[in-house]
């Protein structure tokens, strides 16, 4: 569905040398049950197949789960292609903006555990934080503006060259690797809002400055606080700021007519956007862990936590928190990058209305993706939750056409 095709971030830094196959055995993709349905997996298989023959992609690992059981699971194509390293299914990728899910439930846990509120203003925990609007009027920016990305905050690939974020060279989370969080806060605080916050969507920073008002909400680093509070209470044990083996992170490639491997650092025009690479950040303790595109990460940690999401929440959030991520938070704004039939809850793109689009999906389905090549969706109704990672980024076309072979009667 070309609404959750995601504009999202990522930078580059990364040595050319290829990583050194893994020896370990490969891990089960999830605890869930496997009960494969075998002719969902020749349609889905259909789709690898053809897209790894066309060169659309470099590799992938898709996950399916229907009522909590996983119907299918593969792994294909190559994590490091020159290094002919094949893809497992417990390969890590880069989130990119897969990781704002993510930390929304993390801000969201607080929240639960009444050390955060929705309505604190963002200055109540970064009192140096305090963009304004271009009348030069300091408006108020609060935790529900953050999450629900209606602050008035944008990306610097989403604003034209020469625009006040290239000016202050505001990191999008995805490069810059070494930046401090706090260098890169006065940044952002120096250039304009784009709008008066609530007023507006728009797809940007604000869970970058989510993830630091976590950090001094709760008096401890980011990532200790999401892994608190998320990852370790599900078991994601490969979900993290930082990866320190690389031979089970997955090579990042450009999407083209034979995707192109990224290099240090890479930049990939998708339309009229130019989007700079760094696939070493992620090894850089140094690097600011970037609530908003910074998270490394498997398909079977990911197909947890949304499995926790679309069951009630539980071991991480509350049912009533839980049900308000996949809910519509923005009323009637119109998400600009989503579509028609779509709004934004807390962490998930949601479709309030399937029939103003042509998908699958049906109405209640939420979901998100990140640039580097990885998406996902859940489908309430259906219950249905789909994980879809790649390592090539940019549009391949490979989600959509998985999408009509998963929903295919």
């Amino acid at each position: 569905m070309k609404g959750w095709i995601v504009v999202a971030m990522v930078a580059v830094a990364c040595s050319s040398r290829a990583p050194a196959p893994a020896s370990a055995p490969p891990a089960r993709a999830t605890e869930l049950e496997r009960a494969p349905d075998a002719e969902l997996g020749k349609r889905v298989d259909a789709v690898i197949d053809q897209a790894l023959g066309a060169q659309k992609i470099v590799g992938t690992v898709v996950l399916i789960a229907r009522d909590g059981k996983l119907v299918y699971a593969r792994a294909a194509g190559h994590a490091d292609r020159e290094a002919k390293l094949a893809m497992r299914e417990d390969t890590q990728f880069r989130l990119a903006s897969m990781t704002k899910p993510i930390v929304s439930a993390a801000a969201l846990a607080l929240v639960d555990r009444k050390q955060l509120a929705l309505e604190d203003p963002v200055t109540k925990y970064l009192p140096d934080f305090q963009p304004k609007l271009a009348d030069g009027t300091t408006p108020v920016i609060t935790v529900r503006h953050l999450i629900t990305h209606t602050s008035g905050l944008g990306y610097t690939f989403l604003e034209p060259a020469g625009g006040p974020y290239h000016t202050a060279k505001v990191s999008s989370g995805l490069a810059e690797p070494g930046l401090p969080a706090a260098a890169n806060l006065r940044r952002l605080a120096s250039a304009p809002l784009w709008f008066a916050p609530g007023t507006k969507w728009q797809y940007g920073l604000s869970i970058d400055v989510l993830g630091e008002v976590i950090a001094r909400a709760a008096g401890r680093p980011l990532p200790d606080v999401v892994g608190e509070l998320v990852t370790r209470p599900l078991a994601m044990t490969s979900t993290t700021f930082t990866v320190t083996d690389r031979a089970r992170l997955a090579w990042p490639y450009g999407a083209g007519k034979r995707p192109a491997r990224m290099t240090e650092p890479y930049t990939l025009a998708m339309d009229d956007l130019r989007v700079t690479f760094s696939p070493a950040r992620i090894f850089d303790p140094a690097s600011f862990p970037s609530g908003g595109a910074g998270m490394a990460g498997t398909a079977s940690d990911y197909l947890r936590f949304l499995e926790a999401i679309r069951t009630g929440g539980a071991p991480i959030l509350a049912p009533a928190t839980a049900a308000a991520m996949h809910a519509n938070q923005i009323d009637q704004l119109e998400a600009d990058i989503l579509g028609p039939g779509q709004r934004f809850g807390f962490g998930f793109g949601v479709i309030t209305d399937a029939t103003a689009e042509p998908s699958a999906r049906g109405t209640g389905s939420f979901g998100w993706g990140g640039i580097y090549g990885t998406d996902f969706w859940v489908d309430p109704e259906a219950k249905l939750s789909v994980v879809v990672m790649t390592n090539t980024a940019g549009d391949t076309g490979f989600t959509s056409k998985l999408e009509q072979a998963i929903y295919a009667r």
